[in-house]
């Protein structure tokens, strides 16, 4: 069995019991080097294998999943964050199911949760924003057009930007123009929960400025909208006592 797992935003303790249950018992560990806290491998086990996939190319990872099925052995593919986000775990999933070798997925907690939980930010707030768009500038590898930023940023929603950290200019001119004026609130989260974690608040025009000024070029996410501000909300009905529910009148 291979198990794609979820490490979480970074801090060894956000993991979730089920995979660090499965990394206590994996003969193989493939993880993703770049983004992956090695302090969560410390539970492996003795003897077990352990693969750093940042050196690695995707027929090299599937020769190790093949090599481990043939042996009988139970291997951990561990993903940063949550492996649906950013992963690329369909193109492995997809040799593995031609192979017939067996595999299940293990969620995680995504960075853009940890960077909401370092910032004490509610992406979802009431009359501010009730939608989240995560998405990610085009670079070496390309975006569908209708996913452009300047089209989502039409939306004038809560937006969580992945793997654009070195790319603030560009990123912060496609957000104007699409949009969002150089005063809406914006964030720079860096490496949320990681004892070195970084963040800092900013407008979406002096994006480029702040990381520059800060050092901060990659593993970083860019939070933008009115909720980074929390301010001018409305009260949440659920909890409100002139509010009926099934639960409370």
């Amino acid at each position: 069995m291979v198990y794609f797992v979820g490490a979480g935003p970074g801090a060894e303790d956000l993991i979730t019991v089920r995979g660090q249950a499965l990394l206590r018992q994996a003969d193989v560990v493939v993880y993703a080097g770049s983004l992956v806290n090695p302090a969560l491998l410390s539970v492996c086990k003795p003897g077990c294998a352990v693969y750093n996939s940042a050196v690695m190319t995707l027929e090299q990872v599937t020769d190790v999943f093949v090599a481990a099925h043939a042996a009988g052995s139970m291997t951990v593919r561990l993903h940063t964050g949550d492996p649906c986000l950013f992963g690329a775990i369909r193109e492995q999933m997809d040799v593995l199911d031609r192979l017939s070798i067996p595999y299940e997925t293990v969620p995680g907690v995504s960075s853009f949760c940890g960077a909401a939980a370092a910032l004490n930010v509610e992406y979802t707030l009431p009359e501010v924003s009730q939608s989240v768009i995560i998405t990610r500038m085009e670079g070496r590898t390309p975006v569908p057009e209708k996913e452009k930023i300047e089209s989502l940023a039409a939306h004038g929603a809560t937006m969580v930007i992945f793997l654009s950290a070195g790319m603030l200019a560009e990123l912060q001119r496609r957000l104007m123009d699409g949009g969002y004026n150089k005063d809406t609130p914006a964030a720079i989260v860096y490496k949320a929960s990681w004892p070195d974690e970084k963040r800092f608040i900013c407008t979406v025009g002096t994006l480029a400025q702040t990381a520059q000024m800060n050092g901060i070029s990659k593993t970083a996410l860019i939070i933008v909208g009115d909720a980074v501000a929390h301010r001018s909300y409305s009260r949440s009905k659920l909890y409100d006592p002139s509010f009926s529910t099934e639960y409370r009148t």
